[in-house]
């Protein structure tokens, strides 16, 4: 007799073994999950600037706010506004340039001096004593409507102190 073999194949056997459909599943949540976490990480390293806190515009002053002669401590900006006797203004980051130390203007010696290593700057920045090696950092500063506005989203590093730098009225 001839008998013939029979088929035992079901045609509705799923396409994808459970074996197979697990692996899949792995890889797709490993692959969500560090997508997650990548997204959480870059959150947290962009900056949250708020208008008038320190990386964004602050408005410092009307300009009348500031006498010829003075240098006034911007807590909220991190900046010395300094206003010279030709009523020019120039606004100094608080930061020195050796260490990155918080620099106190000391009104009664009329400099910056640094409390970590005693660099000490003059009310434009400039070095005066070492071991600071260049100018203290600048912001950009504007005038509008007789306001004066201090850009803190970055600071300018400069070499030497330039009648350029300051702004006037």
């Amino acid at each position: 007799m001839n008998e013939q073999p029979i088929d035992i194949t079901h045609s509705d056997e799923p396409a994808v073994d459970r074996r197979s459909f697990l692996k899949i599943a792995g890889i797709a949540v490993g692959a969500l999950t560090v997508a997650e976490l990548g997204g959480i990480g870059l959150a947290y390293l962009h900056p949250r600037t708020a208008e008038g806190d320190f990386g964004s515009v602050i408005t410092a002053g009307a300009v009348d706010d500031f006498p010829p002669g003075s240098v006034t401590h911007v807590t909220n900006g991190r900046f010395y506004l300094t206003r010279f006797d030709d009523g020019g203004f120039l606004a100094l980051h608080q930061r020195c340039t050796h260490l990155g130390c918080t620099v106190p203007w000391d009104q009664a010696t009329e400099q910056f001096v640094c409390p970590c290593h005693n660099s000490q700057f003059d009310d434009a920045g400039s070095v005066l004593n070492p071991p600071a090696p260049r100018p203290l950092d600048r912001f950009a500063v504007t005038i509008d409507a007789g306001m004066v506005l201090i850009d803190t989203s970055s600071a300018i590093a400069r070499d030497d102190f330039d009648g350029s730098q300051v702004v006037y009225a």
